[in-house]
């Protein structure tokens, strides 16, 4: 698709769309970086859950609440699924129309996945999509009823990964960009992590995970790069945890380390632990006070706009 076309399409979208209603846009406007032919289709897998992978043509779905009830914030949802497939409903439309209840936009992000043979270098891709999530909301912020500084991003166990990685390692975009959306920065404002996968640490990791982006026999440079805790400065932003004490599978050290991490670089975090809820409970609805842990995170997100 050409550029004219992309941004055609993408003003036709934005002008005939109702607020409310879900549209998709693609993230790449001429060609996906770090992505090369192969024989790979997408797979959606919709049993009993909807399930993607392979992912080939990165995308956002836009879930945009009524202007009326507006309050400015966005978030970029990255689903989880181990960095093999996305949970997408689950951990991200299911979430999405939860935030446009609360007057939020919920941008659902269809990231690339590491082990697909259309990748170039693996582990680059889903970052790459994340950064041009945030940048590509950005850029979109005034047609969208949204603020530009009050543009977060969301993830759920490895898209927790994801999602913290996009808040630890950011730029400020490129000002001689020939594309205007890679001229934004891709810093999130806030972060939402749940359950997140945080360390390679081999004592704490989710080692699925790690596998999956990085390889079994990882380069332990990029064990650290990908190491979250490791990476926080004083330029990420304020964070909202949630996580399982008898978790089984993504150890609560992941949240621990990072929420350590945050403060003592000075940055406002909220950290939540349940005692128990294991792992994978999305809005736990039916799990006794477990549930009422996406309250929490609102309250926390009003404080948020009290601030700006």
């Amino acid at each position: 698709m050409n550029r004219l076309l992309y941004y055609f399409t993408a003003f036709l979208l934005i002008h005939t769309i109702c607020f409310g209603q879900d549209y998709t846009l693609p993230l790449w406007k001429d060609h996906i970086p770090n992505y090369q032919q192969s024989d790979e289709i997408e797979i959606r897998d919709t049993t009993n859950a909807v399930r993607i992978s392979n992912v080939q043509n990165p995308d956002i779905s836009v879930y945009l609440p009524s202007i009326g009830n507006a309050t400015g914030q966005a978030v970029v949802i990255c689903p989880g699924g181990g960095y093999r497939i996305l949970a997408y409903d689950k951990e991200g439309t299911d979430f999405a129309k939860w935030l446009n209840s609360k007057g939020i936009a919920g941008i659902v992000l269809k990231y690339r996945l590491p082990l697909s043979k259309s990748n170039i270098i693996n582990h680059k891709s889903p970052l790459l999509d994340a950064q041009r999530a945030v940048r590509l909301t950005r850029y979109h912020a005034g047609e969208w009823n949204i603020k530009k500084d009050k543009i977060g991003i969301m993830g759920f166990s490895a898209g927790g990964h994801l999602a913290s990685t996009a808040g630890t390692h950011f730029d400020t975009g490129d000002a001689n960009a020939s594309d205007p959306v890679d001229s934004l920065s891709s810093r999130p404002d806030f972060m939402i992590l749940v359950y997140p996968v945080i360390t390679f640490n081999e004592a704490f990791t989710h080692k699925g995970s790690r596998n999956a982006l990085l390889g079994e026999n990882p380069d332990p440079n990029l064990v650290q790069y990908y190491s979250n805790e490791l990476q926080v400065k004083k330029d990420t932003p304020p964070t909202f945890i949630v996580h399982a004490g008898d978790d089984g599978a993504v150890p609560v050290e992941n949240s621990l380390f990072f929420y350590q991490a945050l403060k003592i670089k000075g940055i406002s975090a909220e950290l939540h632990i349940y005692p128990e809820g294991g792992h994978g409970f999305s809005l736990a609805i039916g799990r006794v006070y477990l549930e009422t842990w996406p309250d929490r995170c609102i309250d926390w997100l009003k404080t948020l706009n009290r601030t700006k």
